[in-house]
């Protein structure tokens, strides 16, 4: 069963518009995940905010967002003020520019997600804009609102898919200079070079996925396998979706979009 769309709206490129959705690469479901359980009553444990002075619970009503201005002094945040600072996300993908496919250093990557069609009607201009990417061997590049935070995102065709990557902001990366500021820039010697060359030929190997299980996941799930008979807790009921946008296909006909975006760059480049 293809998992759940976690976003959907449409990708545009100049007059070419088709509706597309999300679904993330990376997931945790399957990782094992323990619940604090009160070990007398067998019931779930539940936490709550204390006042971290006078230990006192914290009513619901008396939680507020704070930020640490200076030490034991916090500016309270309110959600009004929160909201007045939310970017409206316009469940665009719109495609700004292309920048060569290996100009994008890997550690601006962030979280891959599937990038995927989401009706007969858009696979044409899906294909044709994928297509057209691999064989320029180009990305594209676009800003999206997701989490409530708008992203630089990059578009990279793989196979029959794209992959759309968010990429981190730039105060998330640390300096490599400043890093390796200290490290000598040392010459090896030649010799020993061509050992290691050597070593390294004789150990590579085609890629093997099972390299990347988890053995220790892998057991938890054998213990608990073996002890299924205890009484378990019932699943939670799924929340449901709501607010999924409208899908629409193709404003115009994709040559005929295609031969007028082209024409509109070349008159914008003329004047």
């Amino acid at each position: 069963m293809a998992p759940r769309p976690y976003w959907k709206g449409y990708l545009k490129l100049s007059l070419v518009t088709c509706a597309v959705s999300l679904t993330p690469a990376v997931t945790e479901r399957e990782k094992v995940r323990f619940h604090t359980v009160n070990a007398e009553t067998g019931h779930r444990a539940r936490s709550r905010y204390v006042d971290a002075e006078t230990g006192e619970p914290v009513p619901d009503d008396e939680e507020v967002r704070g930020y640490e201005a200076e030490e034991g002094r916090y500016v309270f945040i309110e959600d009004e003020e929160l909201e007045a600072v939310e970017l409206e996300s316009t469940r665009t993908i719109d495609i700004d520019e292309f920048v060569p496919a290996d100009s994008i250093e890997w550690f601006w990557y962030d979280k891959p997600y599937y990038l995927m069609p989401d009706d007969e009607v858009a696979e044409e201009a899906y294909a044709v804009i994928r297509e057209a990417m691999a064989a320029t061997s180009t990305v594209g590049i676009s800003r999206l609102v997701l989490s409530r935070r708008e992203r630089a995102v990059m578009l990279q065709p793989r196979g029959k898919g794209i992959i759309l990557w968010t990429l981190r902001y730039g105060d998330e990366l640390r300096d490599p200079a400043k890093v390796y500021g200290d490290v000598k820039a040392k010459k090896a010697e030649p010799k020993l070079v061509s050992l290691v060359e050597a070593l390294i030929e004789d150990l590579t190997r085609p890629w093997d996925e099972s390299i990347v299980r988890d053995p220790v996941q892998e057991r938890l799930k054998e213990i608990i396998e073996s002890q299924s008979k205890k009484k378990t807790k019932k699943p939670a009921k799924r929340r449901k979706n709501d607010g999924e946008p409208e899908t629409q296909g193709n404003v115009v006909n994709i040559m005929d979009a295609l031969k007028q975006s082209i024409s509109q760059e070349k008159e914008r480049k003329k004047g």
